[in-house]
């Protein structure tokens, strides 16, 4: 059946269980928390949708798994369209292309770009059956909607095989200067691709001006339209904050909407899980246990982005400056690898490691040490539990497209209480003022923003958390939702093909 609505993203939009007989079920997200849910919640409002993703396969001819199936769950009935890729096929496309050339290059670590060993044929093919799939499920005049940098070419493709088709695409990473950007020996074919979208989405202001002046560096791009950036998205004195965004674009005969829309969190689902009386009991026994002891959480990915190295070395130099804070505060680092196959996460991992045996060695005790890491993923009702019982959440990336964790800290925190320091290179900074923020290349910066959190009397506490709440909750993720679907029914139906 012909799709009104296909979401195109690489995750499939569920989770695939073995049953007792070894038989592969289809199994719905267990937290309604997180983008796939809220992707899905979108073919609510269309007669039919449809989702396209990769699955792996060893012999992609002949897969041994149907490509097209029929999904009913509780966002209702849909498609699901399964590209066989081989290992081979995925490692090239995501591990090598995506990790290893692109995602260096949106975070600004020009030093860890690798292009040697880059197969761009493999990426061009894997981005096509993308494009074709999703020609194939949509229905004449449909709107597909494309997800993040592993998919760049998808738009330009479909352009080409479906000309009546509305195209947006939404970027949830950082998207650098054109300085940065254009290290990419394939920048203008990447940039052309997007340009042949409708819309074009981001986070926040600073990613789609930097996209606009990429796009100006390479082709001959107009700016129709620029307005001024909300104070909502204005936080003084951060790295990030814009004063004004280009908002449309002409290029060649056609109209380019560049829209900005910070995604968010379930603020409802968050908090009714911070107020079950089990994760209360949880967090009162975690304080039980800490005695009289400041709790400093911080959560992330196993990523050089995530500036998990420089947090421990602030921990290190607190200690040695500081001598009356030890016994007295205690650091949770929660670092889930990304992804055990490549070395670079294995080497992260590994300095992460060493750095933390390091600093307790030094300063622990039989009755305390310093800090504790824990790199597995922790269930997310145990992590609210912990959101709650956490004095300070420390989330300072180097480079991040906007940070979800601090805003899940912020949304548990339904006691008003509680500190957040947050690196001003992440995104959710422009929207998070009331946070602490901190400079994660500067020692000194990220020292004292610490030292000051932990220090923080109740009253100013409670004065920077009401703000931080107001913000999460008013860019929730059903504001993202909403925000995004404003676009798409904003996009003109005959627009010509570039």
């Amino acid at each position: 059946m012909p799709s009104d609505l296909v979401i195109v993203y690489h995750r499939q939009p569920y989770e695939e269980v073995e049953d007792e007989d070894g038989r592969v079920k289809l199994k719905e997200n267990t937290s309604p928390n997180g983008i796939v849910p809220t992707l899905k919640s979108f073919f609510g409002s269309v007669d039919h949708g449809a989702w396209v993703a990769w699955k792996l396969a060893e012999d992609t001819s002949n897969p041994g798994f149907e490509q097209v199936v029929e999904i009913e769950d509780s966002y209702g009935k849909y498609s699901v369209s399964r590209l066989p890729l081989s290992a081979e096929q995925v490692k090239q496309f995501y591990h090598v292309t995506s990790k290893e050339a692109f995602w260096p290059i949106l975070h600004a670590f020009k030093e860890r770009y690798n292009y040697d060993p880059v197969d761009w044929p493999n990426f061009r093919e894997v981005n096509w059956r993308f494009a074709e799939a999703a020609a194939a499920e949509a229905a004449k005049g449909a709107l597909v909607w494309v997800h993040d940098y592993n998919l760049w070419l998808v738009p330009g493709y479909l352009r080409k095989l479906r000309p009546d088709l509305r195209i947006a695409f939404f970027h949830h990473t950082p998207f650098p200067s054109a300085d940065m950007f254009n290290v990419l020996p394939w920048r203008k074919e990447i940039v052309e691709s997007l340009l042949a979208c409708d819309v074009v989405g981001f986070h926040i202001p600073r990613y789609a001006a930097n996209f606009v002046s990429v796009a100006r560096s390479l082709t001959e791009v107009e700016v129709v339209d620029r307005v001024r950036v909300s104070d909502d998205l204005i936080s003084e004195g951060t790295a990030l904050t814009e004063r004004t965004v280009p908002t449309t674009l002409k290029y060649s005969d056609r109209v380019v909407t560049v829209s900005v829309a910070p995604v968010g969190v379930n603020v409802d689902y968050i908090e009714e899980r911070a107020t079950l009386s089990s994760t209360q009991d949880k967090a009162k026994n975690i304080r039980a246990e800490l005695g009289d002891v400041k709790l400093l959480l911080s959560v992330g990915r196993t990523d050089y982005t995530k500036g998990g190295v420089e947090q421990l070395e602030s921990v290190e130099r607190i200690l040695e400056r500081r001598p009356d804070l030890r016994g007295r505060v205690r650091l949770m680092h929660v670092s889930v690898p990304a992804n055990r196959n490549m070395t670079v996460y294995a080497q992260i991992q590994a300095e992460i490691e060493e750095t933390a045996g390091r600093i307790n060695g030094r300063f622990g005790s039989l009755e305390w040490q310093p800090i504790t890491l824990i790199s597995r993923a922790i269930p997310f009702d145990e992590l609210v539990a912990y959101y709650r019982a956490a004095d300070v959440a420390w989330i300072t990336p180097l480079a991040d497209g906007m940070n979800l964790v601090a805003k899940e800290f912020v949304a548990s925190r339904v006691d008003g209480d509680g500190v957040l320091v947050l690196s001003e290179f992440a995104g959710a900074a422009v929207e998070l003022s009331s946070a602490v923020i901190a400079n994660p290349f500067s020692n000194r910066s990220m020292d004292e923003a610490i030292l000051a959190a932990i220090g923080m009397e109740e009253a100013e506490r409670r004065a920077r958390m009401a703000p931080l709440r107001e913000a999460v909750q008013r860019y929730d993720i059903r504001a993202w939702g909403r925000s995004v679907n404003d676009g798409f029914e904003a996009i003109g139906q005959d627009r010509p093909a570039a």
